[in-house]
This record gives C-alpha cells, structure tokens and sequence, in this order.
C-alpha cells in the first residue's frame, strides 16, 4: 500500500518506516526541511533503536518531502502523526492537527481517487470525528465517510522499544467510521497475529 505520513517526529518516523519494512511504499511529509532532508538521506531525524538501520534498509520504498500535493498524489492512506503538546493549563493542544488537517484537506481536493486519513497523534476520544472530520469537509469541500475515509489509531508504543513493540505488538486499536476504511485497516495490519480491536470512531 503507499501510505503518507505527516510529521516526522517519534510517532511519524517509527510508523512509516516499520510499514516501510513490512513492504509498503511511504512518503514523510513535514514542515521542516532538515528533517525531510536527513530522511532522503536514510538518516532518521529522531533516536530511536534499530530505526537508523530499519530507514536505511529500506530506502528504496521511503521517501519524503514538504509538498502535501505530492505527498497525497502518491498516497492511497495518511497518517496524521502532528505532535499534541500540553497547553499551559495541561489540555491537550490540538493547533498542529488542525494546522495538518487544513493544508491535508486542501491537498484533498485536487486529489480525485478516494483516500484515507488515520489519526494516529496522541488526541481525546471524539477529536477525529469532531475536529479532524469537520476540518478536512470545510477545506477539501468533499464528504467525511463518503469521499474520504477516515478513522484513528492510537499508539502504544515506548521510548527506546518502539521498533520492537511496533513489530511486535500485544494488540492493535483502531476506530473507523465506514467499511472501506475499517477494509484497508485490517490490509495493512494483516501481517500481524494480534487481537485486533476495530471500533467506531
């Protein structure tokens, strides 16, 4: 499958290149051009175990760049993977994914097939379907569920175990809200053999 990732922090550079090394075709999308430079480099910009050798490993099915364009031409599903820091009262602060959403909603509109956005940041129950969705119909001018698939996909994973607990995980959670979506999910987590746990969004 050709997956885009957006944000290459922690999250983003562990997620695409381990579906990297599960045989699909991945595009990092970032703001920050020294990061998509390292990783067209086969250098990851974050320290993480074996993530340096997985990258280089895999080179030839990664890429990267800061043209959203380019990167939802060449992707059939996105993962938002934006950082969610904590404001100054300790909430989470949702700016870079709806910063994401709306320059991920443009992108969409030029884009005629039909794609599938997965939020993967650390967020709320409820923000995919209620900040995400509302973001990427106003600026798309398409339909959640119907021109576009959306749903989420939490993480469990630990710093400096996060390859190995990718690859080796004890359960996958992830929320859809149509059948093409929750279909493209159980694809992409086909290779794995455990409990996989599919709710609404």
């Amino acid at each position: 499958m050709k997956i885009s990732i957006i944000g290459s922090g922690y999250v983003g550079m562990v997620t695409g290149t381990c579906f990297a090394a599960l045989g699909n075709e991945v595009i990092f999308l970032d703001i920050d051009a020294e990061k998509i430079a390292a990783i067209n480099e086969a250098r990851s910009p974050i320290y993480e175990q074996d993530l340096d050798a997985m990258l280089a490993g895999n080179r030839s099915r990664i890429a990267a760049t800061t043209d959203y364009g380019e990167a939802i031409r060449n992707s059939e599903v996105t993962f938002l993977c934006v950082g969610t820091p904590s404001d100054d009262e300790g909430a989470i602060d949702l700016k870079y994914i709806r910063a994401a959403s709306g320059d991920l909603g443009r992108a969409l509109r030029s884009k005629e097939e039909r794609h599938t956005v997965i939020v993967k940041s650390t967020v709320l129950p409820g923000t995919t379907e209620q900040v995400v969705g509302p973001i990427l119909e106003e600026t798309s001018k398409t339909r959640a569920f119907v021109d576009f698939g959306l749903g989420s996909n939490p993480e469990f994973l630990r710093e400096g175990a996060a390859v190995r607990d990718f690859m080796n995980p004890d359960r996958i959670v992830f929320g859809t809200g149509d059948e093409r979506t929750r279909a493209i999910m159980d694809e992409l987590y086909a290779p794995f053999s455990c409990p996989k746990l599919a709710t609404s969004i």
